[in-house]
């Protein structure tokens, strides 16, 4: 057994670095996905386009609708961690 560990362990250790990147990069990802501070960002850029004229009612209407789901879910997975 000890020997078939000493085999092994050069192995784990790229793959342990691959699994410790992709778990920053996952971390990354829903940082911005959930970050409060982009999403209302988000939404003064949509009514500025609207206010604008860059793009129509319908559209604001249905961003601002996404958007504000969005919001709503960065706050119940933030409340949840």
């Amino acid at each position: 057994m000890g020997l078939l560990k000493w085999l092994t362990l050069p192995a784990m250790g790229p793959i342990r670095g691959v699994v410790w990147i992709a778990q920053k990069a996952v971390d990354e990802a829903e940082r911005e996905i959930y970050d409060e501070g982009t999403i209302r960002g988000r939404l003064q850029e949509l009514e500025m386009r609207h206010d604008l004229g860059e793009i129509s009612e319908e559209e604001y209407l249905e961003g601002e609708e996404a958007l504000l789901a969005r919001l709503r879910d960065a706050r119940e997975h933030f409340a949840a961690t």
